[in-house]
């Protein structure tokens, strides 16, 4: 066992010294040492009940026969952190807590890990860490947070984002934003939605890394602190058997995964999280493969941004497991592959089945025959660009207008909420990249602007950002190469005609190849420089490479 380095032998006596000075026993030195990596934290909505559910964990790892250490990591709102420098540190937190982990973990010699999470980045963060590590591991999510409700109406996050847009446009009064703001996140937990956390928190059992209903069981409910302890106990299981992330993290693990997101209509997020996941594993995932899998897969849930149903319904209609069991039992998903169950897949899910159609749909009737995430394409993006095409409005898959450029989500927010973005505008922000932002921000800001004002239909947005998965309409992030590194859309101007083609999986602006290189090469003589540089975001800066590879660091 990997704590014997730490706990057995004449030469360990002073390391065995300190682990009495925190009250640990012999009896308990002999047993296996697990470290409890838990995200715990008071300004994260989504990670203040961490400490309770800890607690669980522990329970079950002592009822097993093991030791547990409970460490700790950190974890930002992206809600708070919206719309601000805090959004530069969101996507740039994800390395933090691999390295964060790998480190305590490293250090510290455990022989299983029970991984914490809940919030956007700390998922892949913490999935990261475990291929990064591939010790014996098992994630177990903090849980959905409950939809809130106005009068009948189911309401979450994104709602009060878009209702300011609202507001500025005179279609709510700010009495009303006051209600919703109240009532809207009604406790702890991740966002109600199929934003990015739940998303995430549902692939966390898609790839194998979690047990049933990881990603869907509330917060607030008895049922998440069994599964915790459930959790505690089956790590014990995981280190006798010897089961490493490496033998459930395969490549057909992750195309599973990814089949299960399409299902889902998860965020656009989790592409860049699944390719810089699959790249620590050392798995060879590309967008293209991601673009094949969204065509053969069915969508067969919109939960919200793209419908009106949440996680908890989600998880009353069977949970990740019957989309699972949904798709395998048509041939979509590799059963086979192995789970921290310590069984196959067919194995863990066998039992499961759909308890409302109308949230869980057959694939014999699908919201729509292909995934809810698409991959674009063209001269506007030729490594790639990314769109949530479940959350899109009809009438917005195919579009065509003048692009309304600007450098940086302020300039862009400050244009929207001043009424200067019409009907038919393709609204274009840039520099927001890995590199350029730096930290790839997210812009809920603008498109819930844009969508409480009604024009979601009939605009686009396209960046080198990214998108929350809140976010809905004809949104398009993730554009390969970024401006800072000189991609086309860094030669885009004023009124330049962009075309955007879902189905098609085109995105494209009329300019000649010489026009866009003669453009890009007076660019490049006299660059376009953001903002002066320091601390944790100029490290970032330098070592990050494009979205098209997950945004992963290169040294």
């Amino acid at each position: 066992m990997n704590s014997h380095k730490v706990t057995k032998g004449i030469e360990r006596a002073p390391h065995r010294a300190l682990f009495k000075a925190m009250g640990i026993t012999d009896e308990e030195l002999q047993q296996p040492l697990i470290g409890v990596v838990n995200s715990f934290s008071e300004i994260v909505p989504g990670h203040k009940h961490l400490r309770r559910l800890a607690e669980e964990v522990k329970a079950g790892i002592r009822m097993a026969g093991g030791t547990p250490f409970e460490v700790n990591t950190i974890a930002v709102c992206d809600g708070i952190a919206m719309n601000h420098t805090g959004m530069q540190y969101s996507l740039a937190s994800r390395e933090l807590i691999t390295d964060s982990v790998e480190t305590v973990v490293s250090a510290h010699q455990f022989d299983g890990l029970v991984l914490m999470p809940n919030c956007d980045k700390v998922v892949p963060g913490m999935l990261m860490a475990a291929a990064r590590l591939n010790l014996p591991s098992i994630i177990l999510s903090g849980g959905a947070m409950l939809a809130g409700q106005v009068g009948e109406q189911y309401v979450d996050l994104s709602t009060v984002f878009e209702a300011v847009g609202a507001v500025k446009a005179g279609k709510m009064s700010e009495e009303e934003l006051q209600i919703l703001e109240e009532s809207a996140c009604p406790g702890g937990g991740s966002c109600s939605g199929m934003f990015t956390a739940n998303s995430m928190n549902c692939l966390t059992e898609a790839l194998g890394m979690a047990l049933p209903g990881n990603g869907t069981i509330p917060a607030v409910m008895a049922a998440r602190d069994r599964l915790a302890k459930y959790a505690g106990m089956k790590i014990m299981e995981l280190v006798e058997k010897d089961i490493r992330p490496s033998q459930i993290m395969t490549k057909a693990a992750f195309e599973n995964a990814l089949k299960v997101d399409m299902a889902l209509g998860g965020s656009s997020n989790t592409v860049l999280h699944v390719l810089a996941i699959a790249h620590e594993m050392g798995v060879k995932l590309t967008l293209e493969e991601i673009n094949q899998i969204s065509a053969e897969t069915p969508q067969l849930c919109k939960l919200s941004p793209a419908g009106s149903n949440h996680v908890e319904v989600l998880d009353r209609a069977g949970g990740v497991s019957a989309v699972m069991k949904e798709l395998m039992d048509h041939g979509y998903l590799n059963k086979e592959v192995l789970t921290v169950s310590g069984k196959t897949l067919e194995e863990t899910i066998s039992k499961m089945e759909v308890k409302n159609k109308d949230v869980i749909r057959s694939v014999e009737d699908p919201y729509s025959q292909t995934g809810g995430l698409a991959l674009l394409f063209g001269n506007l993006a030729p490594n790639g660009a990314v769109v949530k095409q479940g959350a899109v409005a009809p009438e917005m898959l195919v579009h065509q207008g003048p692009a309304r450029v600007f450098n940086g989500e302020e300039e862009a927010v400050e244009a929207i909420m001043g009424g200067r973005i019409h009907s038919g505008d393709v609204v274009v922000i840039r520099y927001e990249g890995p590199k350029g932002g730096p930290g790839m921000r997210e812009m809920l800001t603008p498109t819930s602007a844009l969508a409480g004002m009604g024009l979601d239909s009939s605009v686009a947005l396209i960046t080198d950002g990214r998108f929350s998965g809140a976010t809905r309409g004809a949104s398009i992030g993730h554009v390969s190469p970024e401006a800072a590194a000189f991609g086309p859309i860094a030669a885009v101007e004023e009124g330049d005609i962009i075309s955007v083609d879902i189905p098609a999986r085109k995105i494209e602006v009329e300019l000649s190849e010489e026009e866009m290189e003669s453009r890009l090469n007076r660019l490049k003589e006299n660059p376009y420089v953001k903002k002066d540089l320091k601390g944790y975001l100029k490290r970032y800066a330098q070592y990050v490479t494009s979205a098209n590879t997950g945004a992963v660091w290169k040294y």
